[in-house]
């Protein structure tokens, strides 16, 4: 497996969705491709960064939304 290729696969090897053939491909370039670990762990970090930015909008947006304007939207869905 190339450089090119394991970028290819990140998001179905995070998600457990390789083949087994292919994963144990992925894995054995990890093992001798310290580019390949650093962009994987790269890419897990923003991920989980990613994650917590939308998590902590959520919240933000929910405390500063009014009330008024929250049971409007509540009424306006319900009909």
């Amino acid at each position: 497996m190339t450089c090119r290729e394991l970028a290819d696969f990140i998001v179905d090897y995070l998600a457990g969705q390789l083949p087994g053939e292919v994963k144990s491909a992925f894995e054995k370039h990890l093992s001798v491709c310290p580019n390949c670990v650093s962009y994987l762990a790269t890419y897990k970090s923003t991920i989980e960064l990613s994650r917590r930015a939308f998590e902590a909008d959520e919240a933000d947006a929910s405390q500063q939304m009014p009330e008024e304007l929250v049971r409007a939207i509540l009424d306006a869905r319900e009909r």
